[in-house]
């Protein structure tokens, strides 16, 4: 099957508008997704005819809720090759799944001078959680560098294991620089001595396949709104051994089988981490944007969006003045850059009034940022659903702002 972006751009309604008078270009895909209408329309029904509380009712709304809150965990424990959906826990976000890991791993595996390992290409949501950790334990951060061709030193990652290292934590795709790391082979040697990896597929879920068994990972997390569903609703991923092993994260509703005022047991996976009422309409969503992603193939997708991204890369690269953050030999969609002599924030606002939609600042990545020695970015992130006529938009504006600033 071959992909006709022009058909699939029909499925976004958000896409088909203008903005400040000129057609819209989205081009800040890493940091949301547009949602096809399969799924608004499923976000809507789901609220018009079976909207109820779910895992508590005995009666038909129920039912139907609840039945498709499971139905989604199900789909997902597929889509990602899970052993079982007691491995699929719904949080709100990539964010909430690994302050969850923080929490309960580090309650139970985490002992005063023991180390946690994390890349300098990092969100801030898998550096913070891991910070706060080290404060309340007295354990240690550690870095595993990059390059500035924006490549991870993993011939490095051997030295930087000790017999204190418990956990690493780093993401499959940078959401600055784009760089697609290799994630297999660093879990490998991290198992080699003994140490559990936490995958953050945030910014890779949505475009190339995710299977949690190859990989090996300890856990695996993503965002619904990164891939065509609603926001509030992610995904955590652990393996069930671990997970039996630590203890809640929140307490509350649903995550309990019995509660008295001398003691409370707890509800069995995937329940025991999901206290209260969870997101099961974005739940809902995200089972819809699967099927539809599936619909049109991951693969078909993926080679899609990797000739768009080189197409990307090659155009900008053409620009006098122009420099490019980050240029790994297998990159993802999303690319950044500054112009010479021209403020980040003053070129995302003036693409702006071009109609063009792009990330501006640190990207919540202020470490990288720190690497290259600059404050701030400008993020061009396509999709399945954009198109080279886009790029060379995109290529048109900046060189008009270029000539503005002359």
């Amino acid at each position: 099957m071959s992909l006709n972006v022009h058909d699939i751009r029909k499925d976004f309604p958000v896409l088909d508008q203008e903005v400040h008078g000129k057609p819209f270009v989205y081009l800040d895909n890493g940091a949301t997704t547009q949602k096809p209408q399969s799924v608004i329309t499923a976000i809507s029904d789901f609220y018009e005819k079976s909207n109820s509380n779910i895992h508590r009712g005995v009666h038909h709304l129920s039912d139907l809720a609840t039945r498709a809150y499971e139905d989604a965990r199900n789909k997902i424990t597929t889509f990602i090759n899970a052993q079982t959906s007691a491995e699929v826990i719904f949080t709100k976000g990539a964010t909430e799944s690994i302050n969850l890991v923080a929490f309960s791993f580090g309650e139970k595996f985490i002992k005063e001078g023991d180390e946690i390992i994390v890349s300098e290409m990092e969100h801030h949501a898998n550096i913070v959680p891991w910070q706060m950790l080290c404060e309340r334990k007295n354990a240690k951060l550690v870095v595993l560098p990059m390059n500035d061709t924006g490549e991870l030193l993993t011939s490095e990652l051997p030295k930087l294991i000790t017999a204190r290292t418990k956990l690493l934590a780093l993401t499959v795709v940078s959401n600055v620089i784009g760089t697609v790391n290799p994630v297999k082979e660093i879990i490998e040697t991290a198992h080699k001595q003994g140490v559990k990896v936490l995958v953050d597929a945030s910014q890779s879920i949505q475009h190339m396949k995710t299977d949690v068994q190859d990989l090996d990972c300890d856990f695996l997390v993503f965002s619904g709104h990164k891939i065509y569903a609603s926001t509030g609703i992610g995904v955590l991923y652990g393996k069930e051994k671990l997970l039996e092993q630590m203890p809640p994260y929140q307490g509350g509703g649903d995550m309990i089988k019995t509660v008295s005022f001398t003691k409370t047991v707890y509800n069995e996976l995937p329940f025991k981490f999901e206290a209260g009422t969870t997101d099961y309409v974005g739940a809902h969503s995200l089972h819809v944007a699967i099927d539809y992603l599936e619909r049109i193939g991951l693969e078909n997708i993926a080679a899609y969006e990797s000739e768009l991204q080189q197409y990307m890369r090659e155009q900008l690269a053409q620009i006098p003045g122009i420099t490019i953050y980050g240029n790994a030999e297998k990159n993802a969609a999303a690319v950044s850059f500054l112009l010479k002599g021209i403020h980040h924030y003053d070129t995302g606002m003036l693409l702006d009034k071009l109609g063009i939609a792009v990330r501006t600042g640190t990207h919540c990545c202020q470490p990288a940022m720190q690497h290259y020695g600059i404050d701030g970015t400008i993020r061009a992130s396509a999709c399945f659903y954009n198109t080279k006529e886009e790029i060379d938009s995109l290529v048109k504006g900046l060189q008009r702002i270029q000539r503005m600033f002359e």
